[in-house]
């Protein structure tokens, strides 16, 4: 009997170790289903995290972006990344303008896509602003440049390091924001090489040779001068293009009827082979061709002496606008009425009308006729002469006119 009722005490004991034993794995189970469901949960979270939000350790232009949506690491970019490089008298730095945007939501966008994973990860990643580190790459070498500036057969030296007070880099875009120095310089060159309203020593003609007197004129329209402000271009661009040499030629200008400068290179005090001189106190005209003489004329009338400045002929040098034949030459006579004179051969010289024409109506040649009686300005030239005059005289050719 005793052995029975242990026996039975066993089985109920087996029995209970069983229930709790199934009931153990039970909960296991249950609590195996919601570790898993949980799991699944975390990382489809992660996983929607993952597609709007950067990996943790992103750095955009110095800026970290980590956990941060596209929109929201734009506007943080905004707020603290530098965006501009400047190089200011002869030293190079990175700063932040405020009032310029630094990325945009695009780019931003595309630093994402290039780091996205489907689960976030604890890698580092660094998207640097190229743009600006090659600006400032670029700032160092440009400050040790010095650009050669070549101009009437001299050479300038112009080293960035004085010549440029402020170049900036920003919005991707170079600008030289200050080169007051450079302006200064090319002025000051200017005003040694420009021949626009020089005096200069010239011989001119004498009865019918060449070179005969020597005489001081002085350029008028006739001449050049620096351009400074396509110049100034013109340096800024060589030294954003590591160019070495800048012809100076190139950026020159004139003044009157053309904004060519005139005469540059040129021999002979830049008037060259070609070239008319007028002499007011012996009347008479000489045209040079090829730096012979080609033309010369004893008997023309100039502008009246005694008329007013007005109906002078100008002293100086000057040149030939353009030719036209043939022209009407209007104006007002001096008791203020209009006339309006035909002419065969229009050869212009000045802006304010005087030039070289055939001069049909008038019957005085004579050495005095521009005392009193001569014309308006212009160099009146015989009807039978003024073809060979014509035949001869260059565009843009020089006009020497002189007492």
């Amino acid at each position: 009997m005793q052995s029975r009722k242990n026996l039975k005490r066993y089985n109920h004991r087996n029995n209970l170790y069983l229930i709790i034993v199934g009931i153990i794995l039970i909960l296991g189970v249950i609590f195996g289903v919601v570790l898993y469901n949980n799991h699944v949960a975390s990382q489809k979270r992660a996983r929607e995290f993952a597609v709007n939000h950067f990996n943790p350790n992103v750095t955009i232009y110095g800026v970290k972006v980590g956990n941060l949506t596209v929109n929201k690491a734009t506007t943080k970019i905004n707020a603290r990344a530098n965006n501009m490089v400047l190089l200011e008298n002869g030293k190079v730095t990175i700063e932040r303008d405020p009032s310029i945007s630094t990325i945009n939501t695009d780019t931003v966008s595309g630093y994402f896509k290039k780091q996205h994973t489907e689960m976030p990860d604890k890698q580092t990643r660094t998207y640097d602003f190229k743009q600006l580190s090659a600006a400032a790459k670029k700032f160092k070498t440009i400050n040790k440049t010095t650009i050669n500036y070549q101009v009437a057969g001299k050479n300038y030296k112009l080293p960035a390091k004085k010549m440029i007070n402020q170049l900036a880099f920003k919005n991707n875009k170079y600008s030289f924001t200050n080169v007051e120095n450079l302006t200064a310089k090319l002025n000051q060159i200017d005003s040694k090489v420009s021949t626009l309203h020089k005096s200069y020593k010239f011989a001119v003609p004498s009865k019918n040779k060449l070179n005969q007197t020597k005489i001081t004129v002085k350029n008028q329209s006739y001449g050049w001068g620096i351009y400074v402000k396509k110049a100034q271009t013109a340096v800024e661009q060589a030294y954003l293009n590591q160019t070495k040499t800048v012809a100076g030629q190139n950026y020159i200008y004139g003044l009157g009827y053309s904004t060519y400068g005139l005469g540059y290179g040129k021999k002979n005090s830049g008037i060259g082979d070609n070239y008319i001189v007028v002499s007011l106190k012996s009347q008479e005209v000489w045209i040079v061709r090829k730096g012979k003489l080609a033309v010369h004329l004893n008997d023309v009338v100039t502008g009246t002496k005694d008329g007013g400045k007005g109906n002078r002929t100008p002293q100086g040098v000057w040149y030939i606008q353009y030719k036209q034949s043939p022209a009407t030459l209007r104006g007002r006579n001096d008791d203020g009425s209009k006339y309006a004179s035909k002419v065969r051969y229009w050869m212009p010289f000045t802006l304010s009308g005087c030039g070289l024409h055939d001069a049909s109506w008038r019957t005085d040649w004579s050495k005095k006729a521009y005392l009193r009686g001569g014309s308006h300005g212009c160099v009146n030239i015989k009807p039978s002469e003024i073809k060979q005059v014509w035949h001869n005289v260059v565009k843009h050719e020089a006009v020497i006119v002189y007492n």
